[in-house]
């Protein structure tokens, strides 16, 4: 008896046997919650907005610092309107020589000077503190004096005087002595005062905090005396000038 073979059937495109059916297994968890998630992509950084922030507090930024320069502005404005101020004026009004000696190492001098301050403003005070004065000849200091504290009421003019001098005091090894022998060989010393001090200004009912200030008086000379008599400046090309002593960091302007 023989056997009968029996043709093996073709498989299918997808790789399947045609008619054997493809086992089926039960979808597990996982697949059954992620079936219809979609694939998760990180989303790139907004780069835009950040910028436009940025943007948007520069500009808003620089409005308001425009907007205070222009309301600071309006004040100073309106200040100078309604009180006009005027800085006060300093003038030299008479500088006298007693005696005067210079060696190598030292000076020794004696002066009478006489200040006149002026204040011209009406609504506006100023208050002094103690004042240091030196009086200087070719960049050598060769006197100094000191002037008590004072207040300079509206349109007033007060007088000051100071005895200013050196008794044998060294010079400064750093300072350059030949212009000052040169004037004195002449026997006539052009000289400089220099005065500095504090002030606090009053407006109305109004104080201000103390500002250092420097008055400095140029464009006189006086002769050395021979005798006892001292001698008299000349005073009439004298000029002064008020500057502010405002220090910012390790610089004074």
């Amino acid at each position: 008896m023989t056997d009968r073979v029996y043709p093996a059937a073709k498989p299918t495109a997808n790789g399947a046997t045609a008619g054997v059916a493809k086992p089926t297994f039960p979808a597990t968890k996982a697949q059954l919650y992620n079936a219809n998630r979609p694939a998760y992509r990180p989303r790139p950084p907004r780069r835009g907005h950040r910028r436009s922030c940025c943007c948007s507090i520069c500009l808003w930024t620089s409005l308001l610092i425009i907007l205070l320069l222009l309301l600071g502005a309006a004040a100073a404005a309106v200040f100078y309107v309604v009180y006009r101020p005027q800085r006060p004026s300093f003038s030299v009004s008479s500088l006298q020589l007693a005696r005067f000696n210079l060696t190598d190492t030292a000076v020794t001098s004696a002066f009478n000077v006489t200040i006149t301050a002026r204040n011209r403003n009406s609504d506006i005070a100023f208050f002094y503190d103690k004042t240091s004065i030196r009086i200087l000849s070719g960049g050598v200091d060769i006197g100094d004096g000191s002037i008590a504290a004072f207040a300079h009421g509206k349109r007033n003019v007060t007088t000051l005087k100071a005895a200013i001098g050196s008794s044998n005091s060294p010079i400064d090894g750093a300072a350059d002595t030949t212009a000052l022998k040169s004037s004195v060989k002449s026997r006539n010393l052009p000289v400089k005062i220099q005065l500095d001090t504090k002030v606090r200004v009053k407006i109305g009912k109004i104080k201000t905090s103390k500002v250092k200030i420097r008055v400095t008086c140029e464009g006189i000379r006086i002769t050395i005396p021979t005798g006892k008599t001292a001698s008299l400046a000349t005073t009439s090309k004298a000029k002064c000038k008020v500057d502010p002593r405002i220090k910012i960091i390790k610089w004074t302007v």
